[in-house]
């Protein structure tokens, strides 16, 4: 059994909320399946190029929608499963030494990876190994960073938590990519901007001279509407700005869909942050 797992990050700063991070899950077995119907729904829709969130316009809002439907009709059936993760400014981080700002970056992108799936319950029976392979988007950090940063990926495994499920994760698995190679990762980016582009307000921008909102602005709305209501036809009532809830610690696998709000241990209220 393997798991393949694409991570991405997004904007690190927004008025509101930022440190986005995204990541995708898909079993071994079903891979080719689902990547073939992403790539074959980029090509019905007539696209060549990359999909990506920052392309959202209003030529080519309907096809959006449409690849986003075929997204989350994946996710429905729990062939994909998808987490974002996020922190608040309200929620301001305190007692960082100057090392652990200056590496922030890498620490919740490994707490993201190591948490937001529930990997640690993916594989209850534990009578067979569990491996996986790992997909970065290109880190925005020097070699010898990044090397260390997979170091401590592939050092999970190590941990109680994660023995016992027998899982495990070779170093040659852990690879950074680009996203115009990888189509699932090129879908999560539009899950992943739409988040950040509603929880920053930014569907509300009128443009400095203008009466109105912009074309793209406009555009980029609805298909952020579009993507949750179909969040909200898996979970009724779903709130954006907050973690996704439970009623086991087993759905933090189970569920095919989550957020987290990254709130860190040591933290002041920032009130000028407050809605």
């Amino acid at each position: 059994m393997q798991y393949i797992i694409y991570m991405d990050e997004s904007n690190d700063e927004g008025p509101r909320f930022g440190n986005f991070y995204g990541g995708a899950l898909v079993r071994s077995q079903d891979y080719q399946w689902v990547t073939e119907i992403l790539e074959t729904r980029k090509r019905e829709l007539g696209f060549n190029g990359e999909v990506k969130w920052q392309k959202v316009t209003l030529q080519y809002l309907e096809k959006y929608i449409a690849l986003m439907d075929t997204l989350f009709d994946l996710i429905k059936d729990d062939f994909v499963k998808i987490r974002i993760m996020f922190t608040q400014n309200y929620f301001e981080a305190i007692n960082l030494s100057v090392e652990q700002r200056a590496k922030e970056y890498q620490m919740l992108y490994y707490q993201f990876f190591k948490h937001a799936f529930g990997l640690r319950y993916s594989n209850p029976t534990s009578l067979e190994e569990l491996s996986l392979r790992i997909y970065f988007d290109e880190l925005p950090v020097s070699p010898k960073d990044a090397s260390e940063f997979k170091d401590y990926i592939e050092k999970i495994q190590l941990m109680k938590e994660f023995t016992e499920a027998k899982i495990k994760i070779k170093k040659e698995d852990i690879t950074e990519v680009k996203s115009h190679n990888h189509v699932l990762m090129q879908y999560m980016d539009v899950v992943l901007g739409s988040m950040y582009f509603r929880l920053n307000d930014f569907h509300k921008v009128i443009p400095e001279g203008e009466k109105r909102r912009g074309k793209r602005t406009v555009a980029k709305e609805k298909v952020y509407k579009h993507i949750n209501n179909r969040i909200r036809q898996i979970y009724p009532n779903f709130n954006i700005g907050i973690s996704t809830g439970y009623k086991n610690i087993e759905d933090r696998w189970n569920h095919p869909y989550r957020h987290w709000l990254f709130i860190p241990n040591e933290h002041r209220i920032a009130p000028e942050y407050k809605k």
